[in-house]
């Protein structure tokens, strides 16, 4: 991965509908997108995958009105993921993780192991208080950091990967037949390769650095 050239370019706003991702390059993101990191381990996620072109026309045909632009982003792109999260916490979403984490031998003393699952359990209602009861609010946040490290794993295999927050959620949601579950539609990440001839050639612009950097 450039990391020069990643401080200079553009997020990819036009891509080439005639490239895409290998097979097997696709397939290194989703292993990695599986195993990316969340607080606590509390994989709130689950990751609808569009990799045909009836996946991508069902998402772009959910962007309508204002967001209409975006349809042409993921028609065109080689595929699309969209980001759901759950919308709260059950303890029988917990206790699936804990087991998860037991089987795979996460902690080789299980004392170990019962500590951390009697302190993760005191996390989630910490942060429900502290967010008034709205813990999406909290989770959403831990489907931000999996978009953000999803796109720098993708960078690294020479794919770009460019996040929407343009959508209508309720839209999206019965699109996607998620209305009435435990999900919502939090983000949506398109990926691919751009149109050259349609590529920004204009500079990156970022506030100076000591305008955002405090340093101690």
């Amino acid at each position: 991965m450039n990391l020069d050239k990643l401080i200079t370019k553009h997020l990819t706003r036009y891509f080439d509908p005639s490239k895409r991702i290998p097979e097997e390059t696709f397939q290194q993101l989703l292993r990695y997108l599986r195993t990316s990191p969340t607080t606590i381990n509390i994989q709130p996620n689950r990751f609808h995958v569009l990799e045909t072109q009836d996946g991508k026309d069902k998402l772009a045909d959910a962007l309508v009105g204002r967001f209409a632009d975006n349809a042409e982003k993921v028609r065109n792109a080689s595929h699309a993921i969209v980001f759901t999260t759950r919308k709260d916490i059950p303890d029988t979403h917990l206790q699936e993780i804990f087991e998860k984490e037991r089987a795979d031998g996460r902690f080789a003393d299980p004392e170990i192991q019962k500590g951390w699952e009697a302190g993760a359990s005191n996390f989630v209602e910490i942060q429900t208080e502290n967010y008034g009861g709205d813990v999406l609010h909290w989770l959403e946040k831990n489907t931000y950091l999996v978009v953000g490290a999803t796109m720098m794993a993708a960078a690294s295999l020479g794919v770009d990967a460019t996040p929407l927050e343009g959508f209508d959620r309720t839209t999206v949601d019965a699109a996607f037949d998620l209305t009435d579950t435990d999900y919502t539609t939090t983000l949506l990440l398109v990926l691919g390769y751009p149109d050259e001839a349609r590529v920004s050639r204009q500079p990156v612009s970022r506030l100076d650095a000591e305008k955002i950097f405090t340093h101690m």
